[in-house]
């Protein structure tokens, strides 16, 4: 059986990312499922982008959209959401390509990085039992008529089952326990790699979770650890992290 993996926000964590997918040893029939905000407040969006395109290259990828990457892509055609942008982790993003936050970096950003940006992004996907989404779903809708602030925008856990009963995989809420969220019906997978937390990939059919962070530390275990210790006892990493 080919391998779901569920990829949390990124955010510019270039090292973390390399990591965890060298933690994770990625097979040529993996199925790759980002869930979005791949910029934005982490040292490295210009790294991370090229990662993302190489991976693209190379799997399956399905990658998804999230609230910071459309705010990078509106932000090259409005003044006013490009300051919106500077102040939400943007001016990070822009020294990533130019060392300098400048306004006329965004002149280096590749044409590559606005085309997967603009075209390449999905809203949404879905297996036979899981929902796969940046930020959540609204319950009693099915995905098509899904509202985008729901989408990419609503922050907390997902209240309720969704109608069709499969499990929701999100990121977006920081869980600066550095551990993912979980529930009987929604598992959230940003852990704040970008601050002091881990940057994390759950293996969806054998709810294995991989960590990873900046500083090159990492640690895997079982999702069913969450449930059990009820977030009273944290998970020891594995090389000490």
């Amino acid at each position: 059986m080919n391998r779901h993996l569920a990829f949390g926000d990124i955010h510019g964590c270039y090292d973390a990312l390399r990591t965890l997918c060298a933690l994770v040893r990625l097979r040529r029939d993996d199925i790759l499922i980002f869930l979005g905000d791949y910029v934005n407040k982490g040292p490295d969006s210009k790294a991370v982008l090229d990662e993302i395109l190489r991976l693209d290259r190379l799997y399956r990828l399905i990658p998804l959209r999230g609230n910071h990457d459309i705010l990078m892509h509106r932000a090259r055609t409005s003044a006013e959401v490009y300051r919106q942008w500077l102040q939400s982790g943007g001016n990070a993003t822009l020294c990533s390509y130019t060392c300098s936050g400048a306004s006329s970096g965004l002149s280096r950003i590749p044409l590559a990085h606005w085309h997967f940006l603009e075209h390449r992004l999905l809203p949404f996907h879905a297996t036979a039992t899981h929902i796969f989404v940046h930020a959540g779903v609204q319950p009693d809708l099915p995905l098509d008529q899904q509202p985008d602030m729901v989408l990419f925008h609503d922050k907390g856990t997902v209240p309720r089952p969704h109608c069709s009963g499969k499990i929701v995989v999100h990121g977006h809420t920081a869980q600066k326990s550095g551990l993912p969220a979980v529930n009987g019906h929604a598992i959230c997978l940003d852990t704040w790699c970008y601050g002091k937390g881990w940057l994390t990939c759950l293996d969806v059919n054998a709810g294995l979770v991989y960590q990873a962070n900046q500083h090159r530390q990492t640690r895997k275990f079982k999702l069913d650890t969450l449930y059990a210790q009820q977030w009273e006892v944290p998970i020891a990493p594995e090389n000490g992290g």
